[in-house]
């Protein structure tokens, strides 16, 4: 049964090709998409979730299962991040 597996992968720079070739070494994948910004990884196919996190780890990066609060920890970053930016531009001192 194909299924979706939500990941939160820590990539700094080229962690993105790392992390592709890590489940490139995996049969049953089918599509795997990277949110950079957010360290979001979304892979579809036949793997087992648990063989996915494995593989990643194996290629030395950080990585869990996406859950609802990294949404909630990425929207408060973006926030505060272009918060202090206005900030700052208006900053007369």
């Amino acid at each position: 049964m194909e299924q979706t597996v939500e990941l939160k992968v820590e990539m700094v720079g080229i962690h993105e090709k790392r992390l592709r070739k890590c489940l490139s070494k995996l049969k049953g994948i089918e599509k795997v998409e990277v949110d950079a910004h957010s360290q979001k990884v979304i892979v579809t196919g036949y793997a087992h979730k648990n063989r996915l996190l494995k593989a990643i780890r194996r290629g030395g990066l950080k990585a869990d299962f996406w859950s609802p609060q990294n949404e909630l920890l990425t929207v408060y970053a973006s926030a505060t991040t272009y918060g202090s930016l206005r900030f700052n531009n208006f900053n007369f001192f």
